[in-house]
């Protein structure tokens, strides 16, 4: 079965950084826990990458707050995730967007050729992960694409209980999610 592991911008301005938020640290022994689980030739991350320019951006003009500059260390990846992805010579992709570009010949280049199983974990459940679920699931209309709703999340917790809902509506399996009553 080829089963593959995305790693989401769990990157230090998505963490403790610009755009960082209290709980997205908890996220990171996990994270890392599931990287060397998968192993080697099975995990890619993605890096939300910006420019100098980023304030003259349609993003950077809606969202104001510079962060992910390429090459800072805000971009970089965060903790222990950052170390497990080396160890397992995870492929890194380098994205414009809230949704990598599956047609950039780069990107095309180090995505598998076929997919039975995509996990897909990190962060922003509702901007980078959930466009990421639609990005992959259309990659490869017949694998199964599962989101691990413990090592993902918001900084709007309201808004990542509607998204794990939503990514259920498109066929997407959401597991380990925290039942509250």
């Amino acid at each position: 079965m080829n089963r593959y592991l995305f790693v989401i911008d769990y990157q230090n301005d998505f963490v403790d950084g610009a755009l960082g938020f209290p709980g997205a640290e908890q996220l990171d022994a996990g994270i890392a826990e599931k990287v060397r689980q998968y192993g080697a030739g099975r995990v890619f991350f993605t890096r939300d990458t910006h420019f100098e320019d980023y304030l003259d951006t349609r993003e950077g003009r809606l969202l104001p707050v510079v962060h992910c500059i390429k090459g800072t260390h805000g971009w970089e990846l965060y903790g222990q995730t950052a170390t497990a992805c080396a160890r397992v010579e995870a492929v890194g992709i380098d994205k414009l967007s809230f949704g990598m570009d599956v047609s950039d010949p780069e990107t095309a280049q180090v995505l598998p050729q076929q997919a039975d199983e995509i996990e897909i974990v990190g962060l922003v459940s509702n901007i980078c992960v959930v466009s990421n679920a639609v990005v992959l699931q259309a990659k490869y209309p017949q694998a199964r694409i599962i989101v691990d709703a413990a090592l993902t999340a918001s900084f709007d917790q309201e808004m990542n209980e509607k998204v794990l809902d939503v990514m259920e509506s498109f066929q997407v399996k959401i597991i380990n999610r925290q039942t509250t009553n």
